[in-house]
């Protein structure tokens, strides 16, 4: 499998899992391996009422813990999709999302220098 063809396959098993776990997907994905590092770009993945509770802080904050807890609740089923795909075990895995585009940043960090697999 080509660096892209792996960068896609997990775009694809990443967005399922969103659906398939979290009621539903993103509305664009992309991934990139980049040294020990699998970063994941997940966009439209608030609802409009996420979108209308962020207004205020107390509602960003909530929505960001929410969607936090939601994604580590899932986090053993994330590590496997990316073992499956890649053979890699994970060390770490970091995630945000932004209230204001409404866009998850999922980065895993792996054992080794991934990225070297494909030179």
């Amino acid at each position: 499998m080509t660096k892209g063809q792996m960068e896609s396959e997990i775009s694809k098993q990443i967005t399922q899992w969103e659906k398939d776990y979290l009621g539903r997907g993103p509305t664009s994905v992309k991934t990139d391996i980049l040294r020990d590092m699998i970063i994941v770009v997940l966009q439209g993945i608030l609802t409009p009422a996420d979108h209308k509770i962020a207004e205020t802080k107390e509602g960003l904050l909530s929505i960001k813990k929410y969607r936090a807890d939601l994604v580590e609740s899932g986090r053993e089923q994330l590590f496997g999709t990316v073992k499956e795909i890649t053979g890699e075990d994970v060390l770490a895995f970091h995630t945000d999302i932004s209230t204001k585009t409404g866009e998850r940043i999922m980065v895993f960090k792996l054992k080794t220098n991934f990225e070297q697999t494909f030179k």
